[in-house]
């Protein structure tokens, strides 16, 4: 699978994921490959409606094995959260009550701060259909909720569960506009490779007589080097774009590459056999 490394350190701590009454083994693979991206992997189920183990589930992990095979079930959601400190529920729903309702942000940064510390801390996630009961809700001790929008407020579990991942690594990011690679670094070009190109890429359109009618060439010239200078061209970058330029010299449409020898090749060769 694309971007996954198993000689890299694989990020596994943070709160449980519980799901109640997960319907489709597809989402909870889904689930299991969300909680993985982010560096989730204690994954709880209660009462799942086709049982465990779920050979659907198992496929759509994508490879995330190690959330899968530690999957642990319940028969109630008392039981999957009866060694836990600190809970949070999702719900789109306005609910009744006292519970205060948190952002994922907040939510995310207020889990960061109990799993440091030693507690057990855990997320609910509901049915796909109709989310949690307000019984449920009512176990744990806050609520969080996501910034959608109002008029298709639902969610798919995994969708839920990948959003709450994400801002729970974000949580324990020091810069939050770091990435995990960077572009590679690149040598500027010098004016004499640029002016190179330009001089390449003139000659290139003059034997096609492109600077026509003869009196605008000067100006349709400072036009195409204002386009080529409007930015700063790396090394590579030129050589590129000179290879570019060599291979429309080479060959044409009539005759594309592969199909018969180079332009300059065939003309080397009628050198020879005129030469004969």
């Amino acid at each position: 699978m694309a971007g996954t490394n198993s000689e890299r350190l694989l990020l596994t701590e943070g709160p449980v994921i519980i799901l109640v009454e997960p319907q489709m083994g597809e989402n909870i693979g889904m689930v299991a490959r969300a909680m993985a991206n982010f560096g989730l992997s204690e994954l709880r189920l209660v009462n799942p409606r086709d049982g465990w183990p779920n050979e659907k589930a198992q496929a759509a992990a994508s490879k995330a094995d190690h959330v899968i095979e530690g999957t642990k079930v319940f028969e109630t959601l008392e039981e999957a959260i009866s060694d836990l400190n600190f809970v949070y529920a999702t719900t789109a729903r306005e609910r009744d009550g006292f519970k205060p309702v948190r952002s994922p942000v907040v939510a995310a940064q207020t889990l960061r701060a109990r799993f440091t510390a030693g507690e057990g801390t855990g997320i609910l996630f509901g049915r796909e259909r109709w989310g949690l009961s307000n019984e449920e809700v009512a176990l744990a001790d806050e609520i969080v909720t996501f910034p959608v929008n109002p008029a298709f407020a639902s969610l798919n579990i995994a969708q839920a569960v990948l959003l709450m991942s994400y801002e729970w690594m974000k949580s324990g990011m020091e810069d939050l506009g770091s990435v995990p690679f960077q572009a590679m670094e690149q040598t500027p070009s010098t004016k004499e490779q640029l002016h190179g190109l330009y001089d390449q890429l003139e000659e290139a359109l003059d034997s096609r007589n492109y600077f026509h009618p003869p009196a605008k060439k000067p100006k349709m010239i400072d036009n195409l080097r204002a386009v080529l200078s409007r930015r700063a061209f790396t090394e590579q970058e030129i050589s590129v774009m000179r290879g570019v330029i060599s291979s429309l010299d080479r060959f044409s449409r009539q005759y594309p590459r592969g199909s018969r020898a180079p332009a300059d090749v065939k003309e080397h060769q009628e050198d020879d056999s005129s030469d004969a």
